[in-house]
């Protein structure tokens, strides 16, 4: 299997997907989708591995959608690319085995939203978590609009979102956002151990649960969110103002 910006590794019934794009952060590019999808599906037909764990090379786990490529984009590329990502984020959410995202660093916009799709989260203490993307006039994915509530209530959920204030890892733990927060060099330690709890246990039991907690979820469904969830962030990245929030993005990493 060639993936050029994740890895993907496994031991004891163990798969670790890990972006591999360090020098931008592990910004979220066409390709890394498409390396994400192709690891999920290895995982998924291999017998060997029982529990995922999803995190990131170096500093990020993700920073969120790579914006050199996105800025180009014309609103129906945007579009295709939308409903493509879409999938893959539903894929996760329906991935009949137990996903776990060691959050080391930044977790910010499409990344954040990876982090929710997972069953269980695990943050480094320092770990930063939030959407941005009302500062940049953009509008979140990935399920995010439900994930987000039903993890920690939607009074929290709209302050989250609203605000655009990004959160760390202790603070994520206080309010439900993560399963626990540790120290970052535990990180993976911690993650390994809950995932060969979960290992050890009946994978048919699991996949069954799973999925009869995936049809407990709200009224309202996810596949008609996810549909709204792609018209407002077209509707948001069409606007003259998302065009100034990107120049002013990039003017700031200039300066900085």
């Amino acid at each position: 299997m060639n993936l050029e910006t994740v890895s993907f590794e496994k031991h004891e019934g163990i798969g670790v997907i890990k972006f591999n794009r360090p020098q931008v952060l592990n910004a979220m590019n066409h390709q890394l989708w498409m390396d994400l999808q192709t690891a999920l599906e290895a995982a998924r037909v291999d017998p060997q591995v029982k529990v995922i764990i999803i995190t990131g090379e170096g500093r990020a786990f993700s920073t969120g959608a790579d914006l050199k490529e996105s800025k180009n984009r014309s609103p129906e590329e945007y579009r295709e690319y939308l409903y493509k990502v879409q999938k893959i984020s539903r894929d996760l959410m329906r991935f009949e085995k137990p996903t776990i995202a060691a959050i080391n660093g930044y977790a910010l916009g499409s990344g954040y939203e990876l982090a929710l799709a997972c069953d269980i989260r695990i943050a480094a203490e320092d770990a930063v978590l939030g959407s941005p993307e009302a500062r940049v006039a953009s509008s979140v994915t990935g399920g995010a609009m439900r994930l987000l509530q039903q993890l920690v209530g939607p009074g929290k959920a709209k302050e989250l979102l609203f605000t655009a204030e990004n959160i760390d890892g202790k603070e994520a733990e206080r309010i439900g956002l993560v399963n626990r927060a540790v120290p970052l060099e535990v990180l993976m330690d911690e993650a390994e151990k809950m995932a060969e709890k979960i290992a050890t246990n009946s994978s048919f039991s699991i996949r069954m649960m799973k999925r009869g907690l995936h049809m407990a979820q709200g009224e309202t469904s996810l596949d008609a969110l996810m549909e709204y969830e792609i018209e407002a962030c077209l509707a948001c990245v069409s606007t003259e103002e998302r065009k100034d929030s990107l120049k002013k993005f990039e003017q700031r990493k200039r300066d900085s």
